[in-house]
């Protein structure tokens, strides 16, 4: 299990590093602010956008409590996510975990600096334009992903017949 923790801690290292090294570059050193939007591909843009919510600009709030009740969740949630990472015994379940925890810390990172979330990647073709995203939400994403794909994977442990109890009804 030791192994397993040292997955997801790696994992949810990694995951926040990517993401605070990318906005971190956009911001200060590329001024994405100042030049956006960046046309990528004709599908993608890199603007700055501001969220102010949860995914998806979910519960979007302006209201001075708003960042740091948004953050409580946020570090909630992601003490909830160590207890689990601490308890599995399942490899892919300790690497989805840490893609959550690391994504998670990443948007902590922003609402307690800035009072919003870092947003930058905007996808959009023939008309339809996809949320405005980051790489914490990515990891989130693919940490969900790969949570529900081992569940579907992973084979429950069945006790042998031999060891259920007789129904004596």
């Amino acid at each position: 299990m030791v192994r397993l923790r040292l997955i997801g801690a790696i994992v949810a290292l990694l995951a926040l590093v990517i993401d605070q090294a990318s906005k971190q570059w956009l911001l200060h050193v590329y001024g994405i602010a100042d030049k956006q939007p960046v046309r990528v591909a004709s599908f993608l843009d890199i603007v700055l956008a501001w969220n102010r919510g949860i995914s998806y600009s979910l519960f979007t709030t302006d209201s001075a409590r708003g960042p740091w009740i948004l953050l409580a969740l946020t570090l909630t949630a992601t003490v909830l996510l160590m207890a689990w990472l601490w308890r599995t015994d399942q490899s892919g379940t300790a690497f989805a975990l840490g893609l959550l925890i690391g994504g998670a810390l990443g948007n902590a990172y922003d609402r307690f600096a800035y009072g919003a979330v870092v947003d930058f990647v905007h996808f959009h073709i023939a008309g339809f334009s996809w949320y405005i995203f980051n790489g914490a939400d990515v990891a989130i994403c693919m940490g969900v992903a790969v949570l529900l794909l081992s569940s579907l994977i992973t084979q429950p442990a069945v006790e042998p017949a031999s060891k259920m109890p007789k129904n004596t009804g």
